[in-house]
């Protein structure tokens, strides 16, 4: 099977992804839609061939994540089926492996005592909401993540927050890595682990940043900075992955994120994999593509359909 994403559709990755970043708000919204490139995935060999698995049975993909050390769940935010299917998933994932633990986007790094205050019964629901900024930083409806914490909640399973604080991330879009204070840059990888190697990537982002400025929605016309945002992101959630394994190696840990960060391997999986050699990991894509047409690379390892 050969699958695309029409080109009108580039722009609208962007908007629902890093939209707010052109524009410097507080917001850091995930990818939730995704288009072809020319990336060969480094996730794994299984299903060497390009088109991932399409799977419609969930207990039939938990044989194929069984032995992974990192399971990515790539949604569309908005998606209340997405939502449900990542329950299920780490629902089942659980009963054949208890220790497992829960990586989300949604949350930024300098909170997690709140989410570890919360997985320990310290405070209420409503005040981790209150406490890790929720609604001011990541916006989308509470529910849409609330089932899987009370999961967590009840079964003591660890839950680590991901993503870069919102303020570092509009600074580097303003003026780059280098004006960040020594405050700002404890909360992600040491500057010399961002790497902006990958021309695929950088084309797309490229085309996706022209594209936005064209249409007038663009505040800043410095895509070099831009670019270094977007890796930002992906490079410290990649280092909280990293750093869980070599610290809880016997944990397997389910990654929570837009799509647009796992497809091709662009985005986290190929930056944790850069930073821990012997590892396997599985990316997931909950549904399939709006519209498909060719691509000869694997945008997933495997795409859930349900309505097979």
């Amino acid at each position: 099977m050969k699958l695309f994403i029409k080109k009108h559709l580039l722009r609208k990755l962007f908007i629902l992804s890093f939209g707010f970043l052109w524009l410097y708000s507080i917001p850091t919204y995930a990818a939730s839609t995704f288009y072809p490139v020319e990336f060969s995935s480094t996730l794994s060999n299984e299903n060497s061939a390009s088109s991932p698995q399409i799977i419609s049975n969930l207990q039939n993909l938990l044989t194929h994540l069984a032995k992974a050390n990192v399971i990515y769940l790539g949604e569309t935010h908005d998606n209340p089926q997405h939502h449900q299917t990542q329950l299920e998933i780490i629902q089942l994932l659980h009963k054949q492996q208890p220790k497992i633990a829960i990586a989300l986007e949604m949350f930024q790094r300098p909170y997690q005592r709140f989410l570890d205050q919360y997985i320990a019964g310290k405070i209420t629901e409503q005040e981790l909401v209150e406490k890790t900024e929720y609604n001011q930083r990541w916006g989308f409806p509470w529910e849409n993540y609330a089932p899987v914490l009370r999961y967590a909640r009840a079964n003591k399973l660890p839950v680590l927050a991901l993503n870069t604080p919102s303020e570092v991330t509009r600074q580097v879009a303003r003026a780059g890595l280098a004006s960040l204070t020594p405050q700002q840059r404890q909360f992600i990888p040491p500057l010399t682990e961002i790497c902006t190697d990958n021309a695929e990537y950088r084309q797309i982002i490229l085309d996706a940043f022209e594209q936005h400025q064209q249409a007038g929605h663009g505040s800043s016309s410095d895509f070099e900075n831009f670019f270094l945002a977007q890796v930002l992101w992906d490079e410290t959630m990649a280092e909280k992955i990293a750093r869980f394994h070599q610290s809880q190696p016997n944990y397997q840990i389910v990654v929570l994120a837009g799509q647009g960060h796992i497809i091709y391997g662009h985005g986290i999986p190929s930056r944790v994999a850069r930073r821990i050699r012997q590892l396997t990991q599985r990316s997931v894509l909950l549904s399939l593509p709006e519209e498909p047409i060719n691509s000869n690379h694997r945008i997933a390892d495997f795409m859930i359909d349900r309505d097979k």
